[in-house]
Order: C-alpha cells, then structure tokens, then sequence
C-alpha cells in the first residue's frame, strides 16, 4: 500500500486550474460590464425612521472616529458624531433637501479635505432613489492612531473571530459540499450576495424587521441551492461529467451570477444595519449591536448545525457520504437525496453569512466574489472535506486577515490569508484536520 494524498492533490490541481480560469474569464467579461463605485458608500448606523443620511470618513485607508457633521432640512437640525469605524448616520423625517456641513475642527491632527473648501455636501429631493442618501468626504492624510498597540491588537482578534464565524457559515457549506460531490464550487461566493441582497430589499426598502429578513433569507438561500442542485448540478452528474468541467461551469455560473445581480441592483454599495445602530464598549474594546449580533447569531447556527451532523440520522449520514460515498452507498443510504440536503443547507447558511456580513458591513453586488478565495482558504486550511475543518480554518483566517491589517495597507489585508493558503497547499495539503488516506 502506498501512502498518497489523493483527495488533496485532486482539490490541489482543481484549485490552481479553477483560480486561473476565473481570473481569465472575469478580465474578459468586466471589460465590457459595468465598473465598480470608485467609492465606497458605508451602511446607516441608525433607523430610528426608514429614511437615513449617512456616510463614512476614511483617510488614506484610515478611518476617523470622533469627527462631528451638522446635518440639516426638513425641520431639522442635528449633529452627529463618527463611530470608531468613520460611519456616521441620521434618520431623518422625509425624502427632501439636506445640507451636510463637516466641523473640521474635530478631525484628528494631519488629515483634511482635498478640498479644503468643501466642507458642505448636499443631499437633493431627486436622490433619494432608495431609503439611505450617503455623502462622503474626501481626506489627505493619516489620522494618528490613539489606542496603545495592546488595545488595537485586541480590538483586531475580536474584530477577526466575528469575521471568522462570518466565513465560517459559508466555508462550512462549501466543504461538505466538495465532501459529498468533489466539487470545487467557485459560484458559492454568490450564496453570500443574494443573502446580503435580499437583507437590503427585505430590511432596507420594505422596512420588514431582521428576525423576518433573517428568515426569508435562509428560505431564499435554501431554495437557490435546491434549483442548482437538480436543475444543474444533478443532471451533470448523471452525465457523468468530470469534475475540472463542473468546476469550470461553476466559475462560469458565478460569473454570469454575479452580472445579473451588477444589472439589477448597480454597482454602488447599499446599507443595511437592522436598526442597531448602538455602541457596546467593553474596556478599549468597542463593537456595533449589529456586529455583535452578527457573532452571537453565527455562533449559534453554527453550533446548531454540529448538532445536526452529530446527533442527528441525516447529519451522520451526511458525513457519512462526505467521508466515504462508495461505503456510504453500500450501506443503503441515498447519496442523491444527501447531496440535495447538503446544497440546500450550504446555500441557506451562505445566504444567512451575507445578511450577517451585510450587518457587519456593506452590501454589494460583488461581497460574496470578494471573500471567495478566503472561503477556499478556511476550507484548505481546516482539512478538505470536514466541516469540522472548515470551521477552525475560518476563525484562523478571520483573526490573521485583521490582525494583518495593522502592518499592511487595507486593501491588501486579504493578501495573508492568501498567503497562508499556499503554504497550507505546500506543506500540509490535507490541511489541519484532514487525512491522508491509503490508495492500493
């Protein structure tokens, strides 16, 4: 017998080809396809009404807390004061004109406008096209950092375990996913966006309350996965269709996924925070109720959904197939009717990690694309195949993505997980809790 590791060589080879192939395809297609906002518009921190200004401040990738803005119109006049992220929001009465004047006064020493005479932005009756009107201002210069280096590290691990329970909920979906059919699934980033989609349209334009839209999003999830498990994916499977193909119809399926949604809901970044728009401090420590909610509703489902493979007869028979499909099939249990389960739970815990990241961040057309390759990451990094795995591999992930990006600039942060990924790939490509498994 011969010690080999055939799984993780198979995912090896799948990977590199399947990231190749989608770097070439997605070049191809943006060139004719819309471009993304050259600025990012950031969630509301408040909906005391359904109607919100708000914004974000940001300086050369460093966000301004502290800063004070005067929003005024429509019978009223208020300030408001940026959150330790830069966001600053304001319910406000109707769909009318606003005038949003920056106190330059209360920016942190080195940073002001590149214009320093813009210190006004307005907010007219024609551009309320949905229930937020975002304004941003645009700063030179690097706020100076007021947390000692203890207090910052600390804010970044726990800004990486919530950020890793958020990846977990899809990485964990995506394993057994490949467990149970050996596919690569580069459209699973796209699960991710049509749960922070329907948050927005669900809790932004119709008002309905999150446990409602937390719902309907696990419903729409569920069912997308159903649709692409037997429209698709099980007839290819009967064809028996090799897995570099479906692989290769998976990253055009993202594709074409992903430009439908750029069509109906443009490229601009919509806001979503399910009313919670307070402060929890604990010490240096300081989290949004959204973010906190977010952790305290990953790590539940979570935890449910290790109960459900543990304890259950359909989740031990789910790893049941993951681990073994030949065996599992001897045994008498229906692999087809596993695979259905596990798309539709897959895609209905995908879709509730992007309403849980729209929480925690922003909703667009492209947030499931942008946290792919770090799914893969958790995934390669916890052991291909185990749930188990992929839910260790995320938290892993979370943390070093945050914690890079006190050393590195922000939009290179994603780089380390990366980065980890290849050396995983390199030297132990079964990954933390995987297995090497015996071929004759």
């Amino acid at each position: 017998m011969i010690l080999a590791r055939k799984t993780s060589h198979s995912f090896v080879k799948y990977l590199i080809f399947g990231l190749l192939a989608s770097i070439f395809l997605t070049g191809t297609l943006s060139l004719a396809g819309p471009a993304h906002a050259e600025e990012e518009e950031p969630a509301p921190t408040g909906l005391e009404s359904n109607l919100v200004v708000a914004g974000v401040l940001v300086a050369d990738g460093v966000r301004l807390p502290g800063v004070e803005i005067r929003i005024a119109g429509a019978g009223i006049d208020e300030i408001v004061t940026s959150d330790e992220e830069g966001k600053w929001s304001l319910p406000v009465p109707s769909k009318s004109d606003y005038t949003i004047t920056l106190d330059t006064s209360t920016l942190p020493s080195g940073v002001e406008l590149v214009d320093p005479s813009a210190t006004v932005l307005e907010v007219k009756e024609s551009d309320w096209l949905t229930s937020t009107a975002t304004r941003n201002f645009k700063f030179v210069g690097a706020a100076v950092q007021t947390l000692s280096l203890v207090d910052q590290i600390s804010q970044r691990i726990i800004a990486g375990i919530i950020f890793g329970s958020l990846l977990a909920l899809a990485s964990v979906g995506l394993s057994l996913i490949f467990g149970t059919t050996g596919l690569s699934n580069f459209a699973h980033g796209e699960a991710v966006t049509l749960g922070g989609i329907t948050a927005w349209i669900a809790g932004s334009i119709m008002g309905l309350p999150i446990a409602v839209v937390i719902v309907l999003g696990l419903v729409v999830g569920g069912l997308s996965g159903l649709l692409q498990n037997e429209v698709l994916w099980r007839p290819l499977r009967r064809r028996g269709t090799k897995l570099v193909q479906m692989m290769i119809v998976s990253i055009g399926l993202s594709i074409l996924i992903r430009y439908i949604y750029l069509f109906f809901i443009d490229g601009t970044n919509k806001g979503y925070t399910g009313g919670l728009s307070g402060v929890i401090a604990f010490g240096p420590i300081r989290l949004t109720q959204g973010s906190a909610l977010t952790f305290v509703l990953a790590i539940t489902v979570l935890l449910i959904f290790a109960w459900f493979l543990t304890k259950t007869r359909v989740g031990r028979a789910t790893r049941a197939v993951s681990d073994n499909i030949s065996l599992a099939e001897a045994s008498g249990i229906d692999s087809e009717k596993i695979i259905r389960i596990v798309w539709i739970a897959g895609s209905a815990l995908a879709a509730l990690g992007g309403i849980l990241l729209a929480l925690y961040r922003q909703v667009s057309w492209a947030m499931g694309f942008e946290i792919l390759l770090l799914i893969f990451a958790a995934v390669v990094l916890g052991g291909l195949g185990s749930a188990y795995g992929a839910l260790l591999g995320s938290f892993i992930v979370g943390i070093l993505v945050e914690l890079s990006a006190l050393v590195l600039p922000a939009d290179l942060k994603y780089a380390s997980a990366l980065f980890l990924m290849i050396l995983v790939l390199i030297f132990r490509p079964q990954g933390v809790l995987g297995k090497k498994q015996r071929v004759g």
